[in-house]
């Protein structure tokens, strides 16, 4: 089974990659983001450790965790963020590492990890190779108004917690431009879903 890591920063498509993957390639795809929230709900990995260590000022009346509350606490403060990073983001790892082994067992002969944090993670220990899905700036902040409806101060807020292109770059194998419509991006993860299976 070949594991793919992808990442980018917010707005650059990840997902639309990863769901074009699952339905023409049959992947089993995991999306980190997805798997952080589970992990952060009531009698989950993350849930008592987080209520210690940011307050029950964080929680919704029915005790679970208030992801606006807390985002904008943490977003505020690169040390909170570094906090919570350190509770959630050793458990997500855990978490793919038991579902690789399942998808492997199940026979998939891909698997895809999409996040935002695979460099910070270190996923080149786990992934065969990792993809860097690149958009501009511009195309990205346009995205985010669009789908997620964020104001520019937080579309900003969120961007500069994240890693620069050239870190990006650097850190992954291929590059897949989604700046242009999606059938050019689907020719470019054609052509490396090919030289991966050569692999």
């Amino acid at each position: 089974m070949k594991i793919i890591g992808i990442t980018g920063g917010i707005g650059s498509g990840k997902s639309s990659v990863a769901d074009y993957m699952e339905k023409s390639h049959e992947a089993f795809v995991l999306k980190t983001d997805l798997a952080a929230h589970m992990l952060q709900e009531p009698g989950n990995a993350c849930y008592d450790k987080i209520v210690e260590t940011f307050g029950k000022e964080i929680l919704h009346s029915d005790r679970t965790i208030d992801r606006k509350k807390l985002g904008s606490l943490v977003f505020a403060e690169r040390k909170q963020l570094m906090l919570l990073n350190g509770i959630v983001h050793p458990a997500v790892k855990s978490y793919v590492k038991k579902k690789i082994q399942g998808a492997a067992q199940e026979g998939f002969s891909l698997f895809l990890v999409e996040s935002a944090l695979l460099m910070e993670d270190h996923y080149e220990e786990i992934c065969d190779r990792l993809w860097y899905i690149f958009a501009d700036e511009s195309i990205r902040i346009r995205r985010l108004k669009e789908s997620r409806e964020l104001t520019d101060a937080t579309i900003r807020r969120i961007m500069n917690a994240q890693s620069d292109e050239r870190a990006y770059r650097a850190y992954c194998d291929v590059v897949i431009d989604n700046g242009g419509t999606f059938e050019e991006t689907k020719r470019q993860i054609e052509k490396e879903i090919e030289r991966t299976d050569r692999r």
